[in-house]
Order: C-alpha cells, then sequence, then structure tokens
C-alpha cells in the first residue's frame, strides 16, 4: 500500500471504457497479507478483458487442477482472453470457443527479466494491428486471431530472453 488499493481503482474504472489487461506476476514471498491480496488480484482480473497467467500464477491463485478448467474459470469470471504461459514450454490462449497453443521459439536464453513484459507486448500490438483490441473485437477472436497474437508474443519474448537485459525488440526485428 498504497499502491494496490490505486491499481485496483484505476483498472475498475478503465475498465469500463477500454480494453484491459492484467498480468498478476505474483510473487508470493513479497505478499504480507495474502487474503487482502487475493481478494484485490481477483477483483482485478474479474474486470480485466484480458489476463496473461503463468502456469505456476494460475495454480497458486485458483488451487490444483488442469490448465482447461482453470482458465476457464477466469473465462467465467468475466475475461475474454486468457494467456497461460510456461516460458519454454510455450504458451495457450484459451477464449470461450478457443483454444490456442503456440510453442516457444528454441533460443540460447541469456536473462529472463522482462519476458513476460515482452510477450505481452507483442501479442497487444499483434491484436492492436489487426483491430481486434477493442471491447467488442476483444469478444469475438478467431483462431486466426489468437495464433496471430501468440506467435507474435512468443517471437519477442525469445529475442528478449536471447540478449542481456530487459532489451525488447524493435518492431523490425519480429
Amino acid at each position: 500500500e498504497p499502491c494496490g488499493d490505486f491499481y485496483q481503482a484505476l483498472m475498475l474504472r478503465e475498465a469500463k471504457i477500454r480494453v484491459t489487461m492484467i498480468d498478476p506476476n505474483i510473487r508470493p514471498g513479497f505478499i504480507i497479507d495474502e487474503p487482502t491480496y487475493r481478494t484485490r488480484i481477483e477483483r482485478m482480473i474479474g474486470a480485466a478483458d484480458i489476463v496473461k497467467i503463468s502456469d505456476e500464477d494460475l495454480r497458486w491463485l485458483r488451487g490444483a487442477g488442469d490448465e482447461i478448467t482453470l482458465a476457464g474459470q477466469l473465462i467465467t469470471d468475466g475475461a475474454a482472453l486468457v494467456l497461460v504461459t510456461r516460458g519454454a514450454d510455450g504458451a495457450t490462449a484459451y477464449t470461450r470457443d478457443h483454444s490456442v497453443f503456440v510453442a516457444a521459439n528454441k533460443v540460447p536464453v541469456v536473462d529472463t527479466v522482462g519476458a513476460g513484459d515482452t510477450f505481452n507486448a507483442g501479442v497487444l500490438a499483434s491484436l492492436q494491428q489487426n483491430g481486434r483490441l477493442t471491447k467488442t473485437a476483444i469478444r469475438k477472436l478467431t483462431q486466426s486471431d489468437l495464433e496471430q497474437a501468440l506467435e507474435n508474443g512468443v517471437r519477442a519474448a525469445a529475442i528478449t530472453v536471447s540478449r542481456a537485459g530487459a532489451n525488447p525488440p524493435w518492431a523490425h526485428e519480429i
């Protein structure tokens, strides 16, 4: 605090008028008040159109269960798109109508800092370029939209992890 309450207020306000995305990036060792944290993060996830979450964070947040069921719970709670990342094992996009898996690009890993944020940027850039980053369009994504977005995110993240520092690629490098 006080940033947790501020971020929640901002998310709840903006989610009414624009596409919002959340990547909880949970660090259990830093959480002082777990019940309050869980309540806040669940409220924010419930307001988000896009939830990007690692497989580890998904299980920390929602407990044991298969990924499809847990991602489905996030969609039932309000997300239009759930992106589950598994590092070197790729990523899957889930919507009400589709699920798409894209394998990670195999590259020599130098530094993983910034990989998740770069993946998110790649996904968002693809959705924006294809006119799919609106409150209406995000709820009507096709399998092709998902494949393109995931591929762009995975390519961008692979470039980032192949070099030192949180050093994301330029568009021309993807």
